[in-house]
């Protein structure tokens, strides 16, 4: 089943590479979207794919990369919109 999750994470999340640790993990995993930084200190991934997959990005984006601290993770689940080709850091 295809799903959409719109997930913004805060804490230690910006300049220690969390965008292009997103970027990696939902590219192994073959999911679309994007992530980038928000003018707030935190960063929004916007991703598309199997649930489960989707799931298992969250998970990760939850620790992060091992300079991150990851205070909170907010997920908004919605309608799929298949408007993504591939994973992208804007």
């Amino acid at each position: 089943m295809q799903s959409r999750a719109e997930i913004i994470v805060n804490g230690l999340v910006q300049g220690i590479g969390f965008r292009y640790f997103v970027y990696r993990e939902a590219k192994d995993l073959g999911l679309k979207g994007f992530v980038k930084n928000l003018y707030t200190g935190e960063v929004l991934t916007v991703v598309e794919g199997e649930k489960a997959l989707v799931e298992e990005l969250i998970i990760k984006l939850k620790v992060g990369p091992m300079h991150a601290a990851v205070k909170n993770c907010f997920i908004e689940w919605k309608e799929t919109a298949n408007e993504f080709d591939s994973f992208k850091i804007r």
